[in-house]
């Protein structure tokens, strides 16, 4: 469950699950289930990349923009326009049972809209 607009780390839950199931070599695809909300791989050093990241995106998808679209309130149509310039499905190798991710890269659900959601992940791993 998210809080409103902004960054979830949630690494450490794909590293429990990842661990689960043994694969020492492979591929995990993410894949985020939702059109208002996506996935990004970012720093998890610094917290002030993610405020930059919320406010840029805030920026160029603005809750007062000229749209049609505002079935399910102001925050919606921005969320998708949000959704659409990044990503609902990261792919991230695996060797030797981790995650292939940097020194300060985390997985991070972005969630675009102003309200609490319940958000669905898959998990899948491809591998040995």
């Amino acid at each position: 469950m998210t809080r409103g607009q902004g960054l979830y780390e949630f690494t450490s839950d794909i590293n429990d699950w990842l661990a689960s199931q043994k694969v020492q070599t492979g591929l995990l695809t993410v894949f985020c289930r939702h059109t208002s909300a996506s996935l990004l791989v970012q720093e998890n050093a610094d917290p002030t990349v993610q405020h930059d990241i919320k406010a840029y995106f805030s920026r160029i998808a603005p809750e007062d923009g000229p749209y049609i679209h505002n079935y399910e309130g102001s925050d919606d149509m921005p969320a998708h326009l949000k959704t659409a310039l990044t990503q609902v499905q990261l792919s991230i190798p695996i060797v030797t049972g981790s995650l292939v991710l940097g020194t300060w890269q985390g997985v991070y659900l972005f969630e675009h809209r102003v309200r609490p959601h319940r958000r669905e992940i898959v998990l899948h791993v491809i591998g040995e």
